[in-house]
């Protein structure tokens, strides 16, 4: 199959291409050089006076998991006509997806007031909504390793996008104990290589280094200098080990870092700190504008934004996404059992979940609506403008809302509008809490960002950021993943519906609805390490856990598919 886009206004940071008109050639799913005049093509599409980017990339967005089924199971009442059925549609929404015929079925808008979290949509929704806006690739970055079969095989049900996903370590008893041991970092090197090995995961993340058992203890805060009691070993050295770990297996995603004291007022010095630990090796800090909080004025609350950003700048090991908070309800999920245990008395309905696993930390589920009458809400939402109209570099620092934590994905567009127009930026401040608008420095903060730096965050430098070279521009040899958008001066309704939206050179998405339904592929990696660790981790759980060893693999023959493989393995940097 040979295809052509005629005439778009390209937007490719990875080839410094900055608005030019460009024909795109696409050769079994794969962007290929000019084939020269006289070319016969199979399809044509005339994108003249549109813009061309390669598909967007989601680097943190939690669409698969024990947390999400557990919100889905929280929240019933929220899913669309009770969670109505389709014949051969599994929790698939009537107004978003395909009649029997194989016939696009249009979605509509949200009615007024309608909840919109990720309690709410199927795996089938989850992939069209993504597609419907020139999204592509999402990666998971928080799965647990005795849960990896689960989340695999939920991310398989989505369609249209390739996914990934980050295995958690940092609280499992068994590092605790090879930490307490005094084992080698070649040996922690090992477990965490077989981890990510035999969860078939991306990346490594920490959450909140030995928070989760240090709250079976009683503890209700947790440091970065707090020891895990029983274990005698604190939770900077937690995460200095495994990021070591990660640096030294070639591990192209820095370990993504969920810090200590989310939420509470000051914990900017912590965010800081935790900055100084990563000792110049890579490091990427997630959602910080949940970090990004001084314990300045009447209220004991106030935007360290500025504050954050300077020690960024003097740490260039260091990347960031800004988990944005936006109006409305949604619902909290997260491994930080600490963080969530101390807000479920927030819970917006008033209902919460706890729990604690035995193999590797614990987690809840609180649903929550941010409220842009509220001093706290509507700081924080100030916050995350600040920091990313402040942050002088894209590349370094991401587009992200903590789905479903800061609001859900499909609130993005929006997002973009907030970033790209100054003049809605302060209609937006009309509405918020007024002493919030007398604190911020969004009133003075003019900058609008360009179509060319929206590219950088959530094509060119999110590709880079995950190691995954095969997406994320538009040079020859990378995958056909390409979005195409008609300008608009109201950037959410031009990023809202995309014109026309390619996966793997098959178009998915025209005028913002989706007309083919395909597979996409999981990414991995599969770093070396000494066979000899799985007699230990063996042992250990023979010993310790109810569980085996095996709950831990996932195996091919759990995603036999008929046209293509599922799991795509991706070079590691050694």
């Amino acid at each position: 199959m040979l295809s052509k886009l005629i005439g778009g206004m390209l937007y490719d940071p990875a080839q410094k291409i900055n608005g030019e008109l460009r024909n795109i050639f696409i050769r079994d799913g794969f962007i290929v050089c000019d084939p020269g005049p006289g070319t016969r093509f199979d399809e044509v599409y005339d994108v003249a006076g549109k813009v061309v980017m390669a598909g967007a990339i989601d680097i943190h967005s939690h669409i698969a998991g024990g947390n999400v089924n557990t919100a889905r199971m929280l929240l019933p009442e929220q899913h669309r006509n009770h969670m109505a059925r389709r014949l051969n549609q599994p929790l698939l929404s009537p107004s978003l997806g395909f009649a029997p015929s194989g016939a696009a079925v249009p979605a509509s808008k949200f009615a007024p007031g309608e909840f919109v979290s990720t309690a709410k949509w199927s795996t089938t929704d989850t992939g069209y909504r993504y597609a419907r806006m020139g999204y592509t690739t999402v990666v998971e970055p928080a799965m647990l390793p005795v849960n990896a079969l689960d989340v695999h095989l939920q991310m398989a049900d989505i369609p249209i996008l390739d996914t990934a996903a980050l295995a958690i370590l940092g609280n499992d008893d068994l590092l605790l104990r090879l930490l307490r041991g005094r084992a080698s970092q070649a040996q922690i090197n090992d477990y965490v290589a077989w981890t990510l090995h035999t969860t078939r995961a991306l990346g490594l993340k920490v959450i909140n280094a030995g928070g989760a058992n240090a709250f079976k203890s009683n503890v209700r805060q947790f440091g970065l200098d707090d020891i895990v009691p029983d274990y005698g070993v604190s939770s900077r050295q937690i995460l200095q080990t495994l990021q070591r770990a990660s640096c030294e297996l070639g591990v192209p995603h820095p370990v993504h870092v969920h810090c200590n004291n989310l939420g509470i007022p000051g914990n900017v010095d912590t965010a800081l700190a935790t900055m100084e630990a990563a000792q110049g090796l890579p490091m990427h800090l997630a959602h910080v504008q949940f970090y990004a909080y001084g314990n300045e004025g009447a209220r004991g609350f106030s935007s360290a934004a500025a504050q954050l950003l300077d020690g960024f700048r003097r740490h260039p090991n260091i990347t960031m996404d800004v988990g944005q908070v936006l109006f409305g309800q949604t619902v909290t999920i997260s491994g930080d059992v600490i963080a969530q245990y101390s807000r479920h008395g927030d819970a917006s309905p008033n209902k919460w979940v706890m729990w604690d696993g035995e193999c590797e930390g614990a987690g809840g589920v609180v649903p929550y609506r941010y409220r842009e009458t509220g001093f706290v809400n509507s700081l924080q939402w100030a916050i995350g403008l600040e920091m990313f109209l402040l942050a002088e570099d894209p590349g370094r620092v991401f587009f992200t809302t903590d789905h479903p934590n800061g609001a859900p994905f499909t609130c993005y567009p929006q997002l973009f509008r907030l970033l790209m127009d100054y003049e809605y930026r302060l209609t937006c401040l009309e509405h918020i809490h007024p002493d919030v608008v007398a604190m911020t420095l969004l009133k003075d903060l003019k900058k609008e960002f360009s179509l060319y730096e929206i590219a950088v965050m959530t094509r060119t430098a999110a590709a880079n950021l995950m190691g995954l070279n095969d997406r994320g521009h538009l040079a020859p040899g990378a995958i056909a993943d390409i979005a195409v958008y008609a300008p608009q001066d109201n950037k959410e309704a031009m990023f809202d519906r995309a014109a026309l939206v390619f996966k793997n050179g098959r178009l998915v998405v025209r005028d913002g609805e989706v007309v083919e339904r395909i597979r996409g592929t999981a990414q991995q990696i599969c770093p070396s390490y000494d066979p000899s660790i799985k007699r230990t981790i063996k042992n250990h759980f023979d010993r310790f856990y109810s569980l085996s060893l095996e709950n831990f693999t996932v195996n091919d023959v759990d995603f036999i598919q008929r046209d293509q493989e599922r799991f795509v393995v991706h070079d590691c940097r050694i």
